[in-house]
């Protein structure tokens, strides 16, 4: 079957928000007890970050260039990160409800900014209506078969007692939905349906492949598609995701193959141990240029080139220490990694504060409050880094959709092309901590003589002979158009 993925993404800039964490706005009402936004995240409590605040600050994320906003969960949960769904038709209270929903999707909409929201389809949560049903009613529930329950009585609190109910991953905070039962099939592609209706632009898929029910995802994609052709669907599959990514499941999936060899190439040696234990990513050993080489080209063989210019490309999420953690505060980690981010095919996405130098180790820590009311603690330099990069990104068609092409490859100097109809684009990124100088063969893909204007970094480079002599400045990279 001929893959089709959504036009608008091959051109996205994503920007990642955790609400709690992002920024408040006064026109959302709040509880008292709520966490000062400076103290250090915790796994319990709330800062009080709102969907409005993010109306509020709509103008960074459009200054920045990203041009498509994921968000983790926001329907009505009891837990700060919302994965604990009580109410899928109910944008959370905390978060200003769906009338705030409306105003965010209404902004961002009138800036062109797109809007994905986060489908956490595998499991419910205690308070969710059915299984709450089940703790008030026991064996009378009319609800038995939504769950899976496996002995009486529930312990759904006491964890000296058997839970005696399936929860994802053994919890008992997440019990998991029987998808073989066709009410709660339907009940979950009523919400996505509802909830596309309302205007959103896709959903962000959590631990799809916990479902395996099947033809699930497939009338998923047909039931998402009939409302909105152009709808992004997107997995969070953090491996080889060729049984979602026929044409027939998913868009995308979020790239960690691509994020995993990105961080061992260009961190190395600086790779926190302790920030990427239990991850499931492949941050260590450090890659030489050209293991990387190797691992980038095996990821653009896995998939249909539809699929690659859909892919959800990411350095960092809030389910992963943040780059400068993991590279032990190390910045020219962040910029390498970076300039690979934003000239590989598919959809950059920016975990929010990234573009500022906000820290962050495992979570909770990555999930810190953005510090609006701090300007004089962001990184100006990263901000501008960033800016420029992205503005690159959108100024030229070739680092979106031309062919990827590797040229070269040693022990730290890593260079490829994206070519397009419009231009070639030679990227060229060293990673040793000393300068090199090599001699790249570009025979095939730039003509001897063709002007070369930098659009990252200096060079007075020309092509003579098929190749070209590039002169790289220790952990920094260039772009050549």
């Amino acid at each position: 079957m001929q893959i089709e993925t959504p036009e608008w993404v091959h051109h996205a800039v994503f920007y990642q928000i955790f609400p709690d964490r992002f920024a408040i706005s006064s026109r959302v009402p709040k509880p008292n007890n709520l966490q000062d936004w400076d103290s250090p995240p915790e796994i319990e409590g709330y800062k009080g970050g709102d969907l409005l605040g993010v109306v509020e600050h709509l103008d960074h994320i459009v200054e920045l260039g990203c041009n498509a906003i994921y968000f983790t969960p926001v329907f009505q949960s009891a837990s700060n990160h919302r994965y604990h769904t009580h109410d899928y038709y109910k944008v959370d209270p905390l978060l200003g409800g769906n009338d705030a929903l409306r105003e965010l999707l209404d902004a961002c909409h009138a800036r062109e900014i797109k809007v994905v929201l986060d489908g956490v389809f595998n499991h419910a949560s205690r308070g969710f209506f059915q299984f709450n049903d089940i703790l008030e009613h026991g064996p009378h529930s009319p609800y038995l078969d939504w769950f899976f329950v496996e002995g009486w009585p529930l312990s759904a609190y006491d964890g000296t007692k058997p839970a005696n109910y399936v929860g994802w991953i053994g919890n008992r905070a997440l019990p998991k939905f029987n998808t073989d039962n066709p009410q709660v099939r339907e009940f979950i592609m009523k919400v996505a349906e509802f909830w596309l209706q309302f205007g959103i632009d896709g959903w962000r898929l959590d631990v799809p492949f916990e479902i395996s029910t099947p033809g699930f995802w497939q009338e998923f994609r047909q039931r998402v598609k009939a409302i909105n052709p152009e709808a992004y669907i997107v997995g969070e599959v953090w491996h080889d995701s060729r049984q979602w990514l026929q044409g027939d499941q998913f868009d995308a999936v979020m790239n960690y193959l691509f994020t995993g060899p990105t961080i061992a190439y260009t961190a190395g040696e600086r790779v926190i141990a302790a920030n990427v234990e239990g991850r499931s990513y492949d941050t260590m050993p450090a890659l030489s240029a050209r293991q990387y080489g190797e691992k980038i080209g095996e990821l653009l063989g896995l998939y249909d080139w539809q699929i690659q210019l859909a892919q959800l490309n990411l350095l960092d999420s809030h389910d992963t220490a943040r780059l400068l953690g993991i590279a032990g505060g190390d910045k020219t980690t962040v910029r390498l990694a970076t300039i690979l981010l934003m000239t590989y095919p598919g959809a950059p996405s920016i975990f929010y504060g990234d573009e500022i130098g906000l820290p962050g180790d495992l979570d909770p820590d990555s999930r810190r409050g953005m510090p609006w009311h701090r300007p004089e603690d962001w990184d100006q330099d990263m901000l501008a880094f960033h800016k420029h990069l992205i503005r690159m990104r959108h100024a030229n068609p070739a680092l979106r959709t031309g062919f990827y092409h590797q040229l070269y490859a040693d022990d730290a100097v890593y260079a490829f092309v994206r070519q397009g109809e419009d231009a070639t684009i030679l990227v060229a990124v060293n990673a040793a901590n000393e300068p090199r100088t090599v001699e790249i063969p570009l025979a095939g893909h730039i003509k001897d003589g063709t002007a070369i204007e930098p659009l990252y970094g200096q060079s007075n480079a020309t092509v003579e002979g098929g190749s070209v002599r590039l002169r790289l400045l220790a952990r920094d990279g260039i772009v050549l158009r």
